[in-house]
């Protein structure tokens, strides 16, 4: 019981910690649409399972101990929150015209990628998950109840950034700032490189 109490909490902790994930669920909801900011939300939910996944297949062992491999994964997932920011930053200086284009080839499928991906290469969710199978959960707690550990930090994120989703979508909230749709992707794009930077300097110290 002691062991589960700390997993949520930890988890709740984290999850309602702002970072790249809620940066980019609230983008995607209040510049998209309702349907892109769920769709976002879900591929996060995706990439915390691909970080439990690799834990309890005992990857994240061999990870941790790669330092090499560890670091090479940390820079990677700064260098994608920095293209995401540059990509924020560069459309915001779109016409109105380019902005109605690119708004519409933006399809469910890419919000859900690009919440996967945001999620799956971000150092902070691979941090938090390898911690909390490597450090908290102890080595003789049985396979399925590990499982169901993570089945309940799957669904925590899932939650909370739908619950995001709904909560900046909705019509009153949204209406109110998409005519500063140009500022609110200028702010998104410098909080994801900024996000990015940070971690990269983080992921090369000792």
């Amino acid at each position: 019981m002691t062991e589960l109490l700390v997993v949520i909490t930890i988890t709740i902790l984290a999850v309602l910690s702002p970072g790249a994930d809620f940066a980019l669920v609230t983008r995607n909801s209040l510049m998209l649409s309702r349907r892109h900011g769920v769709f976002t939300a879900l591929g996060i939910g995706l990439g915390v399972m691909l970080h439990i996944g690799y834990s309890l297949l005992g990857v994240g062992v061999l990870l941790q101990q790669s330092l090499l491999w560890f670091t090479a994964l940390k820079i990677a997932g700064a260098l994608y929150l920095i293209y995401l920011g540059i990509k924020l930053l560069r459309g915001s200086d779109q016409g109105p015209h380019e902005e109605g284009a690119a708004n519409v080839e933006t399809s469910s499928w890419a919000a859900l990628r690009s919440g996967f991906l945001t999620n799956a290469l971000n150092p902070k969710t691979m941090i938090f998950v390898l911690s909390l199978f490597m450090q908290v959960i102890q080595p003789g707690t049985a396979l399925p109840v590990q499982i169901g550990y993570g089945g309940i930090i799957v669904l925590a994120h899932v939650l909370w950034f739908v619950a995001v989703a709904l909560f900046f979508s909705a019509p009153a909230i949204a209406s109110r700032l998409l005519g500063y749709k140009r500022r609110i992707d200028q702010v998104f794009g410098v909080v994801l490189v900024g996000f990015g930077l940070l971690l990269s300097v983080l992921s090369l110290q000792p």
